[in-house]
């Protein structure tokens, strides 16, 4: 029966790989230590019992710690979205009715919309709320 416990212990370490999840890599060990109980146990219903037990138990108990572990990092905002957020000053007055109005961040100019449709007069120092296409909408600090 050791050489099935084999089988099932490589099918499941084929199956994490395939899903990367590190969920089925404990299925994986609980058949290898079934195996291993195998060698001196003839029952299978009790090589199957320490197959059930050993997975669970090593699921549960070593799961927070491979959480911890494996924790996403946080989302890098890149390109265009990597300006929101930031303090920006206006270099051409933002007026929503002519259509008009670019700010200076992080030594580029970007055009610019008021985030309420309010006219924004130059050199006020303004929070880029969002990018909505090539426009940077903001808002005053104040």
């Amino acid at each position: 029966m050791w050489q099935v416990w084999l089988i099932l212990a490589g099918i499941f370490l084929i199956i994490e790989i395939i899903s990367v999840g590190f969920l089925v890599f404990w299925f994986s060990i609980g058949a290898l230590i079934a195996m291993v109980a195998s060698l001196f146990i003839k029952s299978i219903v009790a090589q199957a019992t320490i197959f059930v037990i050993s997975s669970a138990i090593l699921l549960f108990v070593t799961r927070p710690f491979v959480s911890k572990i494996t924790q996403k990092d946080e989302v890098v905002k890149t390109n265009v979205y990597s300006i929101e957020g930031k303090v920006a000053k206006v270099v051409v007055d933002v007026d929503p009715i002519e259509g008009k109005g670019q700010i200076k961040v992080d030594g580029e100019t970007w055009s610019a919309k008021s985030y309420n449709d309010t006219v924004i007069p130059k050199d006020t120092e303004v929070l880029i709320e969002k990018v909505d296409g090539v426009k940077a909408i903001v808002k005053p600090l104040n």
